[in-house]
């Protein structure tokens, strides 16, 4: 098999194959998912109605990803469906006797997004019968969503957005995203050293002013903020609030008592 030039970004490197789908809903609803997570490639093996990618409940259910829906293909075979991948992962909520080993959605995502060399994908079955033994023993994997051992089922969707999403932070983190290494949503400009320097001074002034630090006998108190602050990665909007905050402390302090 002749695989094409291998893109580094697992949003590149990433396929969505649903196999004999029965709900056109369904397909609209996993092409939403793809999307919010920022991934593209999706194939329908066999899907059970005809005219899949066009019927109004999958448009619907799609909500804005339409052009999801409009690049997809229809195949005839999970042969097919597999063209151009080297790397397969079946998943599934019910293990098989003779399945490949199984793994988590998180676990497969790390290996995935670390190797670059690989074209994966992922497949998923029917609502009700959900995946052929014959499929998965293809597979290099069954990925196995850890839920409630007690009602495990999942809808196809649902499914599909939690591998997109373990897949979706994995890429994210590999390649070295800040926000993926943060639960903060946005960060703004590093604060300069200077800047900084110029903040713990004129904090130290405010709370000399205040008589929280004695200017004569400063100890530790400062050494320790420094250290308290260093461990925050300060913006320099967070430092022009600081700064703020030990010029109010200044002006009041000077008012009468």
């Amino acid at each position: 098999m002749n695989l094409p030039e291998i893109n580094t970004s697992l949003f590149k490197r990433l396929r969505f194959i649903l196999v004999e789908t029965s709900r056109a809903g369904n397909i609209g609803a996993v092409a939403r998912a793809m999307k919010t997570m920022g991934f593209s490639d999706l194939v329908l093996v066999n899907p059970r109605f005809a005219d899949a990618l066009r019927d109004p409940e999958a448009v619907a259910f799609a909500s804005g990803a339409q052009d999801i829906l409009a690049g997809a293909r229809i195949v005839g075979s999970i042969a097919e469906a597999l063209e151009g991948c080297n790397y397969a992962a079946a998943v599934s909520a019910r293990l098989r006797e003779f399945s490949p080993p199984v793994t988590a959605p998180r676990d497969i995502a790390a290996q995935l997004a670390a190797g670059t060399e690989l074209h994966a994908a992922v497949i998923f079955g029917n609502e009700r019968f959900g995946l052929p033994n014959e499929i998965v023993e293809q597979c290099n994997v069954l990925i196995n969503i850890p839920a409630n051992p007690e009602y495990s089922s999942l809808n196809l969707s649902q499914a599909a957005q939690v591998v997109a999403y373990e897949c979706r932070v994995a890429a994210l983190a590999a390649s070295g995203d800040a926000q993926a290494a943060s639960p903060i949503g946005f960060h703004g400009d590093a604060a300069s050293l200077a800047q900084v320097d110029g903040m713990y001074a004129h904090l130290q002034e405010a709370l000399v002013a205040i008589d929280f630090l004695d200017a004569d006998n400063p100890k530790k108190l400062m050494p320790r903020l420094k250290r308290l602050f260093s461990r925050t990665g300060l913006e320099t909007e967070e430092v022009n609030i600081l700064r703020g905050i030990a010029r109010h402390i200044l002006v009041m302090a000077k008012k009468p008592r």
